[in-house]
C-alpha cells in the first residue's frame, strides 16, 4: 500500500509539473501574440491607442488567469490526493 501511494504521489507531481509548464508556455505565446497585435494596431492608428490599451490589458488579465487556474488545479492534484496521509507518513514530514 505504501509503495502504491508513493508511486501515485510521484505521478501526481509529474502531471502537475507538466500542466504548469504547458499552461505557462501557452499563456506566454498568447500574451506575445496579443501584445504584437496591439502594437501593430497602435502603429497603424495612433488615435486609437487608448481603446487598444484598455482592451489589451483586459485580454492579458484574462490570459494570465488561465495560467493561475492551471496552478490551482495542479496544487489540488498534489495536495488533495486520497493517499496524502500515507505519503506524509512515508516522507517523514
Amino acid at each position: 500500500m505504501e509503495i502504491e501511494a508513493l508511486k501515485f504521489f510521484t505521478a501526481c507531481v509529474t502531471v502537475a509539473g507538466f500542466a504548469i509548464a504547458i499552461a505557462a508556455f501557452g499563456c506566454g505565446i498568447a500574451q506575445g501574440i496579443g501584445l504584437r497585435s496591439a502594437v501593430e494596431g497602435i502603429a497603424r492608428n495612433p488615435e486609437s491607442s487608448g481603446k487598444v490599451t484598455v482592451t489589451l490589458l483586459i485580454g492579458l488579465a484574462l490570459i494570465e488567469s488561465l495560467c493561475i487556474y492551471a496552478l490551482v488545479v495542479s496544487l489540488i492534484i498534489i495536495y488533495a490526493t486520497p493517499m496524502a496521509g500515507t505519503v506524509t507518513k512515508l516522507l517523514g514530514a
